[in-house]
């Protein structure tokens, strides 16, 4: 399958009618547009979801499935298609069968194969994987002997597959793959790690270390630093151990774009406590309460960062949100007790 343009593009079962599902699924998207033939095993019912995404010299795809035997048998190779596939299993358990060879995937384990040869892919479980199709004279123009690759075991101990895997996800959705510049960068970048994974040319490793390597690393530090800035113990030391790296080599990363992990670290706290600021449902809270809340241990030091970031207090952007809302923030309890007092009942 070769889709078009610079969106995604998803197939699912769920979307076929039951009654048909199995046989429009294999005749339409397996072998017509996959030229693969894919049958449930175990005697579970079918359900798979594909998405791809077209890039400059790469396709990724992410596939989720029920357990299935997915074959490329002679009658498919007369397409002629020579491209190499890059598999990275991410759950369940499947085993490849090509070149005579056998090989068992777990959790984590990647894979390359070749499209221009017989081959059986099982699935045992329900499972996903993430894969990358390469033109093989891409591949073979930045990687030593690459046919040499072709059904070998690379074990999930392998750290470039984390920051592959990591740096590939969220290009599903990126919107700013719209651009013709960004996809040549993500698919350069894409390039560069499956390189890496599979054992580069001298001349390819240094320049992937120094481009997708880096840039991944840094994709996925931050991606951690942006989902657990309020966590008040994050520090460099724990976000380098996610990552597998030491605490001075993440330092560098930040480097690399003339910032530090502390001052990101701020900026990412400081915009969840100002989205919490200018959130009417989070109105009666106080702005002690949120900055606990957006990872800030010092009050003071919270109000200063704010206001030099935003040129307001957090009272001050509080206060312009309840006006806009049209209602008084004074706390639920203390207007209780004023309608209370008012009333004489006491």
């Amino acid at each position: 399958m070769n889709p078009s343009g610079f969106s995604t593009v998803r197939f699912s079962t769920a979307d076929l009618p039951e009654r048909d599902r199995v046989a429009v699924w294999r005749e339409q998207y397996g072998r017509r547009a996959l030229k693969l033939d894919i049958e449930p095993i175990n005697d579970a019912s079918l359900e798979c979801t594909i998405m791809f995404r077209a890039l400059p010299g790469v396709q990724i795809m992410s596939t989720a499935m029920s357990p299935v035997r997915i074959t490329r048998g002679r009658e498919f190779l007369a397409d002629g298609n020579g491209d190499l596939i890059f598999i990275i299993n991410q759950s369940g358990t499947a085993t490849a069968f090509a070149r005579h060879r056998e090989v068992v995937l777990r959790e984590g384990d990647a894979l390359l194969m070749s499209t221009s040869e017989v081959k059986i892919f099982d699935r045992h479980s329900h499972g996903g994987s993430l894969s990358f199709r390469v033109p093989r004279s891409v591949i073979s123009s930045i990687v030593t002997r690459v046919d040499d690759a072709v059904m070998h075991l690379i074990p999930r101990q392998v750290e470039v597959l984390k920051l592959l895997a990591g740096y590939a996800a969220p290009l599903f959705n990126d919107c700013a793959l719209a651009t013709i510049d960004f996809r040549r960068i993500a698919a350069n970048h894409l390039l560069d790690l499956v390189a890496l994974a599979l054992g580069a040319t001298s001349d390819a490793t240094e320049l992937a270390n120094g481009r997708g390597g880096l840039v991944a690393r840094l994709k996925m530090a931050k991606s951690y630093i942006i989902e657990n800035s309020n966590q008040r113990d994050i520090s460099v030391g724990s976000v380098a151990a996610y990552l597998g790296v030491t605490p001075r080599n993440l330092q560098r990363l930040f480097e690399s774009e003339g910032t530090t992990f502390s001052q990101f670290l701020l900026a990412q706290r400081l915009a969840r406590a100002h989205r919490m600021l200018t959130e009417t449902r989070l109105a009666q809270s106080a702005v002690a309460t949120i900055a606990y809340d957006a990872g800030f241990g010092d009050l003071s030091y919270f109000n200063r960062s704010f206001k030099r970031r935003y040129g307001a207090t957090p009272r001050d952007v509080r206060n312009d949100v309840v006006k806009s809302a049209g209602f008084n923030a004074v706390h639920p309890t203390a207007r209780y007790l004023r309608r209370y007092a008012v009333s004489g009942n006491h």
